[in-house]
C-alpha cells in the first residue's frame, strides 16, 4: 500500500512538473511569435513605414486582421504564462506579485488588439498625410492598454530581479534590471524624435517581449530540473 501510494505521488507530481512547464512554454513564445507575424506584415505591406509608425498600426486595413489575431494570441500565451510563473514560483521570492502583473500584461495586451489606433501618415491607404487633430475613443483604450502591458512587464523586470538576487544569480537579477529600465528610456526616446518613433518603439517591444520569453525559459529549464 505505500508503494502504491509513493507511486501516486510520483505520478500526481510528474502532472503538476508537465504542466507548469506547458504553461511557461506559453511565455517563451511570445517575443518569437509576435516579431515573426509582424515582420511579415512589415514586408507585405509596403504602405507601412516602420520609422514613423507603430507595430500596432499594422491593425487597421484590409491585412489588419493578422495583426489583430497577433495581439490576442500574444497576449493569451502571456496569460497561460502567468499561471505557470504562479505554479513555478508558489512560496518563494516574487511568486505573488509575478503572475499577477504578467496576467495584467497579457490582458492589456488582448485590449490593444482589440482596440485599435487612429489612422494617420497615409497608412492605411486612403488615410490622411498627418496626424490627426484628435485621438479617437478606441485609440485612447488602445493606448491606455498598450501602456499597461508594458508598465507591468516593467513592473515584472525588477520582482524578478529581487528572486534572482536572493537566489544569487547576478547575472540574470543584471538582465532583469537592464530590461526593466532601458524599455522606458526607448519610450522616452520615441516620444521625443517623430522620425524614428516606430523603431525605437519596436525596440522597447522587443526588450520587454524579448525579456519576458528569456527569463519565462529560465524558470522552465529550473523547473524541469527541481
Amino acid at each position: 500500500m505505500e508503494i502504491i501510494n509513493r507511486r501516486e505521488q510520483v505520478n500526481i507530481r510528474d502532472a503538476h512538473t508537465v504542466l507548469t512547464r506547458v504553461l511557461l512554454a506559453c511565455g517563451v513564445l511570445v517575443a518569437p511569435l509576435f516579431f515573426a507575424v509582424a515582420l511579415v506584415e512589415i514586408l507585405i505591406r509596403p504602405a507601412f513605414d516602420i520609422r514613423r509608425m507603430a507595430i500596432s498600426s499594422l491593425t487597421l486595413g484590409d491585412l489588419g486582421w493578422i495583426q489583430i489575431l497577433n495581439f490576442e494570441i500574444t497576449g493569451l500565451l502571456m496569460i497561460a504564462c502567468a499561471f505557470g510563473v504562479r505554479r513555478a514560483l508558489r512560496g518563494r521570492r516574487g511568486g505573488a506579485w509575478a503572475p499577477i502583473l504578467l496576467g495584467v500584461a497579457g490582458a492589456g495586451t488582448v485590449v490593444a488588439g482589440i482596440f485599435h489606433p487612429d489612422p494617420a501618415l497615409g497608412f492605411p491607404q486612403g488615410a490622411a498625410a498627418g496626424m490627426p487633430a484628435t485621438m479617437s475613443a478606441q485609440a485612447t483604450v488602445h493606448q491606455i492598454a498598450s501602456m499597461a502591458t508594458f508598465a507591468c512587464t516593467i513592473a515584472t523586470c525588477f520582482v524578478l530581479a529581487r528572486k534572482f538576487a536572493g537566489d544569487g544569480r547576478r547575472v540574470w537579477m543584471t538582465y532583469c534590471l537592464a530590461s526593466g529600465l532601458l524599455a522606458p528610456v526607448l519610450l522616452v526616446l520615441a516620444l521625443g524624435d517623430r522620425d524614428w518613433v516606430g523603431v525605437l518603439l519596436a525596440a522597447m517591444v522587443a526588450v520587454a517581449f524579448g525579456w519576458v520569453s528569456a527569463v519565462v525559459a529560465r524558470l522552465r529549464a529550473d523547473e524541469q530540473r527541481a
